[in-house]
């Protein structure tokens, strides 16, 4: 969503929180038969919607504004954030209560939550059990402050390193992106809170975001951002969709009947209810009709509020028939029993912070990757003297901004950088890595913001290692214009490593960036946008207490001219001296790339890029041996043997990767392990490639199309880097729109 100033409300009306004075008994009763935990969902759903009058239907499908912006007045019983809807007392419906986002929870900014590092760390992980314990803490706090709605699940494809919300997403892989997404969602809803699915579709740029058209064809779109979305809903179980800002094809998102209606409701047979992003209806009949279900925040966001009087008069008419009002509804109503949230209402309570924290801090640890170690010069000895150098490394680690941007409950570690407004605050959580640092060194250990370039090289001779701390800030409502540290990083970066030949730099970014003083430093870590306990976690990673496991979710290219687009015109944010270039386009070609994103692009293109998707290294080092593909029943897996032949323990991500038959194709991620091993240890696994990387889809025929003949699988340290080559023959096989092939349910099995 937007917000442009944000002014923390008080809590106004607790009382109307939970269900608005009135709450039927858990195991129902005549007034409220609906609270029968017996009955199905659906069924559930059925008996209130029957109770339900025509205006109590109306008020179900729209939600307001939670909190103040220029001027606006928050309703009573919201708690200042991002949507509320009123109770409904007489059915025994709680209030609608939603909150930002998906790295935590974002409103009220002052009260402060837990942030998980970006969806990308999450995504390097490669691991869907970080990903659900993250969504589960998120959760939790969400439900203790009284939200049962969380604006969660990004999971729009990486297709330019430059978009503003990278860091809210999970990477460039339709396979990757959907399980992590997937699981983050699937833990939030645990804990009896409804997450939506994020920014459906095609939101790949935030330039010009509300008017602009992504351009693609449909069945290209079938096999990459769409996919990325059906497998994370099949994993995740959303309770709703949020329906994008851009057009697709010319049509906006939210009225696009093909997108909503025609893919997400029949052929993916989605149960639940789509709702609007904050300012994305445009109309009232059209979008009902084209499959929205809720308009969000309406009367603050959008022209007017459209599923108000407007399609009131198109129900009175006969253009918006009345059982469509009743299918919006019901399907709001549907969601609401299936997460839990009738009979687990939200209530504020209690919140173990530092619990919490851990939970951020072991999903860095598992997310950092290491692009570079030179020399093994990481990881650190504690008896080395450091010079610590910039990225405000002295009182916390950066966020990413706009609607997700979380504040710790300890407050902003560096108040008052630009931009000052919307989409502001820079936010720093305040988890120092010097602190964390010192309390692990024997050596002498000095800090220098390095806004002194001269100083700061001076400090670096004086020490035996020196770690710089670059950072770039990114937000929603905008995209980098380039790929370029911003300030003078790179020239203090190329000053310490002059200065001293042990210079390992710290990333805290919201994804590639360019690095002409790469071959001059000694190692780089990337760290992403850190989370709460960033500074412990990368300090633990410093001195090897964690094994660096994360791999790389996106590609990182060499410079603009390796991607589909080398100019997003009318990038920047001229309040933080990234000042646009030309005028905003209308349109985006993602014919260019189609289904090929990413590594698919770069090997399409004979293009080798800075550093591959998959790509990290660690302290150790790992070999594969005996790789074996297999069919049986349909099934397509690959064994292997992966021995840790290094002399520390550590963590392993072997990678399978398949190419279909055809001139064209090029491999594709269809699965992969996550193993960890000691020293000299062995393990025998099985990973099996996921079905729906196995086909193409037909845009004549609408049907998943598996090809006859032999499929090459391949077994990867990275897209690029193959340790273990094989070939199986599959028979022409088909599955209709409505009807594709399942998810693996066991993608790595094996025993140590």
């Amino acid at each position: 969503m937007r917000l442009r100033k944000t002014r923390t409300a008080s809590f106004i009306g607790m009382a109307l929180l939970a269900f608005g004075g009135t709450c039927a008994a858990a195991t129902g009763s005549d007034a409220h038969p609906w609270m029968n935990p017996k009955l199905t969902p659906d069924q559930r759903a059925a008996l209130v919607l029957k109770a339900m009058t025509q205006d109590e239907k109306f008020r179900l499908i729209r939600v307001d504004f939670g909190d103040t912006e220029n001027g606006h007045v928050m309703a009573p019983g919201a708690l200042g954030s991002a949507g509320y809807g009123p109770a409904i007392a007489r059915l025994g419906l709680p209030a609608i209560q939603e909150s930002d986002a998906g790295l935590g929870v974002a409103k009220p900014l002052k009260i402060g939550a837990t942030a998980l590092p970006s969806g990308l760390s999450t995504a390097a992980s490669f691991d869907p059990a970080v990903a659900y314990a993250g969504g589960a803490m998120i959760g939790g706090e969400a439900h203790r402050r009284g939200f049962n709605v969380m604006l969660a699940g990004g999971v729009d494809l990486v297709r330019d390193p430059r978009n503003g919300r990278n860091f809210e997403y999970a990477g460039e892989d339709p396979l990757l992106a959907g399980l992590i997404a997937g699981n983050a969602i699937a833990g939030i809803q645990s804990q009896h809170l409804v997450s939506t699915i994020k920014h459906y579709a095609l939101n790949d740029l935030e330039t010009n975001r509300n008017a602009v058209s992504s351009n693609i064809d449909k069945t290209a779109a079938r096999e990459s951002d769409l996919l990325a979305f059906e497998i994370a809903i099949a994993a995740g179980h959303p309770g709703s969709v949020m329906c994008s800002y851009n057009r697709i094809n010319a049509t906006y998102a939210c009225e696009n009947d093909w997108l909503l209606n025609d893919v997400l409701k029949r052929d993916w047979h989605y149960p639940g209810f789509v709702m609007s992003d904050w300012g994305a209806v445009h109309s009232a009949a059209k979008s009902a009709l084209a499959g929205l279900d809720q308009e969000s925040a309406g009367e603050t966001f959008d022209k007017e509020v459209y599923f108000d009087k407007p399609l009131r008069a198109a129900v009175a008419s006969g253009e918006v028939p009345q059982a469509r009002i009743d299918d919006m509804a019901r399907r709001i109503l549907r969601s609401l029993f299936a997460t839990g949230v009738m009979d687990h209402p939200a209530t504020q309570s209690a919140i173990d912070f530092d619990a919490d924290r851990k939970v951020a801090q072991h999903a860095e640890e598992a997310g950092a990757v290491l692009l570079r170690n030179q020399d093994a010069l990481l990881p650190l000895s504690a008896a080395q003297s450091m010079a610590v150098i910039g990225g405000h490394a002295d009182k916390g680690v950066l966020t990413g901004g706009g609607s997700s941007a979380v504040q710790s409950p300890q407050g902003n570690a560096v108040p008052g950088l630009p931009p000052s407004e919307w989409p502001g605050p820079r936010i720093y959580q305040p988890s120092a890595p010097l602190a964390a640092i010192k309390q692990r060194a024997h050596g002498a250990v000095s800090y220098i913001s390095g806004d002194d370039i001269a100083a700061a090289a001076k400090l670096a001779a004086q020490a035996k290692v020196a770690v710089v701390f670059v950072e770039q800030w990114a937000a929603e409502s905008f995209d980098a214009p380039h790929l370029a540290l911003p300030g003078n990083q790179d020239a203090l970066v190329e000053a310490v490593a002059k200065a001293n030949p042990h210079t390992v730099v710290v990333l805290e970014n919201n994804g590639p960036v360019a690095m002409p003083w790469l071959a001059k430093v000694d190692a780089v870590l990337e760290a992403w946008y850190p989370g709460a306990g960033g500074g412990e976690a990368i300090a633990r990673l410093l001195y090897g207490e964690v094994d660096p496991s994360g791999r790389l979710p996106v590609t990182w290219p060499r410079d603009e001219s390796q991607l589909p687009r080398p100019e997003i015109p009318g990038a920047g944010l001229p309040s933080i001296g990234l000042i646009p270039q030309g005028q905003p386009a209308q349109d985006v070609d993602y014919d260019v790339e189609g289904a090929d994103v990413g590594y698919r692009w770069y090997q399409r293109k004979h293009l080798e890029p800075l550093f591959p998707f998959g790509y990290g290294l660690t302290y150790t080092h790992f070999e594969y041996s005996g790789f074996a593909p297999h069919v049986a029943n349909g099934k397509v897996t690959a064994s292997f043997t992966v021995t840790n032949r290094g002399t520390r323990a550590g963590v392993d991500v072997p990678q399978l990767y398949v190419t279909l038959p055809g001139s064209n194709e090029v491999r594709r991620l269809a699965g992969w392990c996550r193993i960890n091993l000691k020293p000299g240890q062995s393990a025998h696994l099985t990973v099996a490639a996921d079905p729906r990387l196995l086909v193409s889809f037909d845009g004549k025929s609408q049907h998943w199309q598996q090809a006859a003949g032999d499929y090459q699988l391949q077994l990867g340290h990275s897209a690029t880097s193959f340790q273990g080559d094989g070939k199986v023959t599959l028979p022409m096989a088909s599955w209709a729109a409505d009807a594709a092939p399942a998810g693996t349910s066991q993608p790595c099995t094996g025993a140590q």
